[in-house]
C-alpha cells in the first residue's frame, strides 16, 4: 500500500484536465518528459500554421525569415531573464555547446573540467576541442549527495594553473539534481578561468534560468520543460568576445554581428523558434509558471513514493534518492542490484519497457548503479505511476532475478 499523498489531475484554465491539452498517445503512459519534451496541441497549431504560411509563399517567407525569428528572441530572451541582444536561438543544447567550442582556442597542455553528472554530447565535444589542441579534459568527481559547498569546494580543488574552461550542468541529466553553477562560475573568474553552464533542463524548472546560472556562455532547451517544439534553445552570453560565435551553418546572414547573424539559417525550418513564446505563454495563461513549478514537484514527489513504496520489499536500502538540491519536475529511484549498471544498459531497459509494456520512462545510471528518472509535468497523473508500479515493477524485478511472491501487490 502506497504511503504517498494523493492527488488529483492538474485542471489548467481551458482544460478540466491538463492531459487534454496535449495530443499524446492516450495508450502510452508518459513518464520522460525530461528526455524530448512534448507540445501542447495549441502550440502545435501555432507552428501548423507558420510552416503553411512558408509553403503557400516561400518567396513570401524565407526573405523575411530573419524578422520573425528576432521577433521570438525578443520575446523569448525574458523569460530566461536574459537581454534579447544577449541571446541567439540554437537548435538544441548541444548545438549551444558546440557553436562555443568552435570559437575557443586552447594550447598544448591546456585543461578542460567537465564532471561525472555532465551530458555526454556536451562532455563528447569537450573531448573533441581539447585533441584539435592537445589539450586534456578531466572529470570532477562529485558525490551524488553532496551538498553545494562541497560541490564549490571539490572545483576550488580541481582547479589547476592550466585550467582554461569549466563546463558544469545547471541541473544535471543523469542525476536530476541542480549544481551551484553561478558560485562556481565566480570562482573561476576569479582564477581567470571561463565557465560554460549547461542549462539544457533550467528554462521553465527555475525562474531566470540564465541569470541563476551564470557563467561567460549559458545555454538551455526550450522544447524540454517549457514544452516548445522541438528543434529550440537559446544561447547566451555578454561574453566580450561573443563575436567570435558562429552559427554552425554559414548563411547570409554573416556579415551581421551576434546574436544577428543567429537569425538567418537558410531553409532551416525556423519555426520552431517563432513558435516557442506561443509555448511559453500558453502555460503562463492555462496555469502560471510559479504555480507550474510548485505543481511539478508535488507531483514527482508523489510519483517517486509511490514507485519506491513498490520496491520496498525487494530492496535491501531505500530505493527513494532524496537529493541535496532537487529541481522541481524530477526525481531518482533507485533500481535493484546489477540493473542500469551502464548508460547502454539503462537505455535497453528504457527501450524494452516501452516496446512491451507502453511506458515511456528514462533510465539512468550513476557509478554503476541504475536509477528510474522520472520526470513529470502539468500534464501527469497519480495513475500513471500507478500503472509503471503495476506494469513496470514486476518486470523490473525480474530482470533483477527477484522472486515476486503470487499475493503481491505493487501498486
Amino acid at each position: 500500500m502506497t504511503t504517498a499523498t494523493p492527488f488529483p489531475p492538474i485542471r489548467l484554465t481551458s482544460y478540466e484536465r491538463a492531459r487534454d491539452a496535449w495530443p499524446l498517445d492516450p495508450d502510452v503512459i508518459h513518464l520522460n518528459h525530461g528526455s524530448f519534451g512534448a507540445v501542447p496541441t495549441a502550440v502545435v497549431a501555432v507552428q501548423d500554421e507558420l510552416r503553411r504560411r512558408a509553403d503557400l509563399s516561400p518567396v513570401g517567407w524565407f526573405p523575411r525569415i530573419a524578422d520573425h525569428v528576432r521577433e521570438a528572441r525578443e520575446r523569448t530572451a525574458p523569460f530566461v531573464g536574459a537581454r534579447p541582444e544577449d541571446s541567439a536561438f540554437v537548435p538544441n543544447a548541444s548545438a549551444a555547446a558546440t557553436v562555443v567550442y568552435n570559437a575557443l582556442r586552447l594550447e598544448a597542455g591546456d585543461e578542460i573540467l567537465v564532471t561525472d553528472h555532465g551530458y555526454g554530447a556536451v562532455t563528447m565535444g569537450a573531448q573533441r576541442l581539447a585533441r584539435r589542441f592537445g589539450a586534456a579534459v578531466r572529470a570532477v568527481e562529485l558525490p551524488l549527495l553532496a551538498s553545494d559547498g562541497e560541490v564549490v569546494q571539490r572545483f576550488a580543488d580541481a582547479l589547476t594553473p592550466r585550467t582554461r574552461l569549466i563546463v558544469v550542468d545547471q541541473i544535471t541529466s543523469p542525476t536530476a539534481r541542480m549544481l551551484p553553477t553561478r558560485r562556481i562560475a565566480d570562482l573561476a573568474a576569479e582564477r581567470g578561468v571561463r565557465t560554460l553552464v549547461d542549462g539544457a533542463h533550467a528554462p521553465g524548472l527555475v525562474a531566470d534560468a540564465a541569470v541563476h546560472g551564470g557563467g561567460d556562455w549559458w545555454f538551455g532547451n526550450l522544447h524540454k520543460w517549457p514544452c516548445a517544439p522541438r528543434g529550440s534553445a537559446l544561447l547566451v552570453t555578454g561574453a566580450p568576445d561573443r563575436q567570435e560565435l558562429w552559427p554552425l551553418i554559414d548563411s547570409w546572414g554573416a556579415p551581421e554581428p551576434f546574436p544577428h547573424r543567429f537569425d538567418t539559417q537558410g531553409t532551416i525550418d525556423a519555426t520552431t523558434y517563432i513558435a516557442t513564446p506561443a509555448a511559453i505563454d500558453f502555460i503562463e495563461s492555462e496555469y502560471g509558471w510559479a504555480a507550474a513549478r510548485r505543481s511539478m514537484a508535488q507531483i514527482a514527489d508523489a510519483g517517486a513514493e509511490i514507485i519506491a513504496d513498490a520496491l520496498r520489499p525487494f530492496s535491501t536500502q531505500d530505493p527513494l534518492t532524496p537529493l541535496p538540491s532537487p529541481v522541481p519536475s524530477m526525481r531518482l529511484v533507485r533500481l535493484p542490484d546489477g540493473l542500469g549498471a551502464s548508460r547502454e544498459e539503462a537505455d535497453a531497459l528504457r527501450m524494452d519497457l516501452f516496446d512491451e509494456l507502453g511506458v515511456e520512462t528514462a533510465f539512468t545510471s550513476f557509478r554503476g548503479i541504475g536509477y528510474f528518472r522520472l520526470s513529470a509535468h502539468l500534464y501527469t497523473e497519480a495513475s500513471d505511476f500507478h500503472v509503471f508500479a503495476e506494469r513496470c515493477v514486476p518486470q523490473i524485478l525480474r530482470r533483477a532475478g527477484i522472486r515476486i511472491p503470487t499475493a503481491t501487490t505493487l501498486a
